[in-house]
C-alpha cells in the first residue's frame, strides 16, 4: 500500500495544497482531514479525494508518511508535534505565533523526519530574480530598500466574513501575519536585520481587533536600511512596490505591471524582466505556480532526506518571529480606536483648520513634536491622539476572541 499524504485543514490553503499535490501527479496519495463536514464534502466533490472527520480515523485507516499542515497558525504546533512523535514528515504553513514551541521542535532529539515551515515568497519569480541580481552584485553594495506590500483582507476569503476565521484574532491577525511572511524572504537574501523603530496599529473600521498596518524601519547587519510598509487595506487592487538602492545602481518592481527592472552605472538604460501572471484560481489572489514549486521542493527534500534543499527551517522561523516581536517592541502602537479618535477630532473641527489641542498630550520625544513635518494643526493633533492611545500587546487577546476561533466549527480552515 502506498504511503499517504494527509492535508490537515481543508480551508482555502488546504484546498490549494491539494491542487499543488495533484499538479505534481500525486492525486492517488492525497487524503484530507477537517472537522467541518462542508469542507470535507467540497474537497471530495472538487478533487475526488477521501476525507476524514478525525485525525485518528485517518491514521488508523492509512499509513501516513507526510502531513501538510494547513490549519490556522495558532494550532500549527499541535499537529507538528504529533507528526514529530509519530515519525511523520510535516510541512507547516506560514507561522506568526508560538515561537517557543517552534524552537523546541527544532531542537527535538529525533530528527529522522523533516518538519519544515513555508517560505512561499522565496519561490516567486520576482524574489528569485532579485536574489540572482543581489548575489551577482549587479547594483553593487545594497544601501537602502523601500518595500510596500498590501492586500485587502476581506478579499482573502470573499465567501466569509473576516470575523469567522483566524485573520480576525489579535495574535494571528491578517496584517501581523504578513510581516514574517515577507521578512522570511527579505532576510534570506539580505541577511539578518533588527528593528530601529516604527508604528503599527489599526487604521480602518474592519470588523476585527487587529493591526491592519505595520510601518517600520530596520537595519541589516550589512548596514543597509529597510523601510517596510505592510498592510491589509489596499483596495480595490493588491499592492507590491519595491525599490532597492545599491552603490552602483537600482532594482525596482511594481505589481501593477508585474515588471522587475534594474540599471547600473555600466548600463545606458533600464533592463526589464516581464513576469507572467500565472494561474490564479477563482476567488484567490496569488497564482498557483510558486506554491506548486514550494511543495515540489519540500517533497524533494524528503526524498533525499536533506532539509538544506528547502529554503526555510524551524530555526529560521523562530528567528523571524523573534524579529516580529522586536519590531513591535521598538515601534509605537497607534491604538485600536484611532478611527474613532480621528472622526471625533474632525467632527469637532467642523471643516476649519484651526483645531486647538485640549486634552491630548503629544508624547515627549515623538516625531509629532516636529511641527514643520506637518503643516496642519489638525494633522498634528490627530497624530498625537493616535500615538497617545493606550499601548497594548498582542498577548492581550480577549477570552471571547480565543473562544470564537478555537471552536470546532473554526479550528480547521487556515490560510488564504
Amino acid at each position: 500500500m502506498e504511503n499517504k499524504i494527509l492535508v490537515i485543514g481543508l480551508g482555502s490553503m488546504g484546498k490549494r495544497r491539494v491542487r499543488n499535490l495533484i499538479a505534481l501527479g500525486l492525486k492517488d496519495r492525497i487524503l484530507g482531514f477537517d472537522v467541518r463536514e462542508d469542507r470535507r464534502k467540497e474537497a471530495e466533490q472538487k478533487y475526488s479525494i477521501s476525507t476524514f472527520d478525525t485525525l485518528e480515523s485517518a491514521m488508523q485507516s492509512h499509513k501516513i508518511e507526510i502531513f501538510i499542515n494547513s490549519t490556522p497558525p495558532h494550532i500549527h504546533m499541535q499537529y507538528a508535534e504529533i507528526a514529530a512523535k509519530n515519525n511523520i514528515h510535516c510541512f507547516i504553513e506560514a507561522s506568526v505565533v508560538e515561537k517557543e514551541r517552534i524552537l523546541a521542535l527544532s531542537q527535538r532529539e529525533n530528527q529522522n523526519t523533516l518538519i519544515l515551515p513555508s517560505s512561499t515568497m522565496y519561490h516567486t519569480p520576482m524574489v528569485k530574480h532579485i536574489k540572482r541580481l543581489v548575489e551577482n552584485q549587479t547594483i553593487g553594495k545594497i544601501l537602502n530598500i523601500n518595500y510596500h506590500t498590501g492586500q485587502y483582507l476581506p478579499d482573502w476569503h470573499p465567501w466569509e466574513d473576516i470575523g469567522d476565521y483566524y485573520v480576525s484574532r489579535t495574535d494571528t491577525g491578517g496584517g501581523r501575519e504578513i510581516v514574517p511572511f515577507e521578512l522570511t524572504w527579505l532576510c534570506a537574501i539580505f541577511g539578518k536585520v533588527s528593528a530601529i523603530g516604527g508604528m503599527y496599529g489599526k487604521l480602518t473600521d474592519m470588523n476585527a481587533p487587529i493591526d491592519d498596518m505595520y510601518h517600520c524601519l530596520l537595519q541589516f547587519t550589512s548596514g543597509a536600511l529597510l523601510n517596510l510598509s505592510i498592510e491589509v487595506i489596499s483596495a480595490p487592487k493588491a499592492t507590491r512596490e519595491l525599490r532597492i538602492l545599491g552603490s552602483k545602481g537600482i532594482i525596482k518592481y511594481t505589481q501593477d505591471s508585474n515588471i522587475l527592472s534594474f540599471i547600473n552605472a555600466d548600463m545606458s538604460d533600464w533592463e526589464h524582466i516581464h513576469f507572467d501572471t500565472g494561474t490564479i484560481e477563482a476567488q484567490y489572489i496569488n497564482p498557483e505556480e510558486p506554491y506548486i514549486e514550494e511543495m515540489k521542493t519540500f517533497l524533494e527534500a524528503i526524498r533525499q532526506n536533506n532539509p538544506t534543499l528547502f529554503p526555510n527551517s524551524l530555526t529560521r522561523d523562530y528567528e523571524i518571529l523573534s524579529l516580529l516581536e522586536n519590531i513591535e517592541s521598538q515601534s509605537r502602537h497607534l491604538g485600536r480606536d484611532i478611527v474613532a479618535a480621528q472622526s471625533n477630532a474632525l467632527g469637532a473641527e467642523a471643516g476649519e483648520n484651526n483645531f486647538t489641542q485640549t486634552s491630548t498630550t503629544i508624547p515627549s520625544g515623538s516625531i509629532f513634536e516636529i511641527e514643520s513635518a506637518f503643516s496642519s494643526k489638525t494633522t498634528r493633533s490627530l497624530l498625537g491622539v493616535s500615538a497617545a492611545v493606550g499601548e497594548r500587546r498582542i498577548a492581550d487577546s480577549s477570552q471571547k476572541d480565543n473562544a470564537r476561533h478555537n471552536s470546532d466549527e473554526n479550528i480547521m480552515g487556515g490560510g488564504r
